[in-house]
């Protein structure tokens, strides 16, 4: 699967990049943890760090746009985005709940 980052804005107040992505695959769209791990390999980065927002495949094309963001560390990920979000990502929450305590 080629990945290729058609735009990038830093986002320094919430310590993270989006980006703005489109990737070619042969066959059916490809699922959003090898997107994930595809697209942190190309930026260098853990795959804890990135969430993959959105994913859109036009009908018959095999073509592939999407949306992710890419954290500074997975901690920043915790704190900022929702936990369905995380859940989707895969990405762990050690983090203590309030409610918990």
């Amino acid at each position: 699967m080629d990945v290729t980052i058609v735009s990038e804005e830093e986002n320094p107040m919430l310590h993270r990049t989006d980006i703005r992505f489109e990737t070619v695959h042969d066959e059916a769209t490809p699922s959003r943890l090898s997107v994930r791990d595809s697209l942190a390999a190309k930026l260098d980065k853990d795959a804890e760090e990135v969430v993959v927002h959105e994913l859109d495949t036009t009908f018959g094309m095999q073509k592939t746009v999407g949306y992710a963001k890419v954290y500074d560390n997975p901690d920043h990920a915790a704190e900022v985005e929702q936990e369905h979000v995380l859940e989707r990502n895969k990405i762990a929450d050690d983090a203590p709940d309030a409610e918990e305590a």
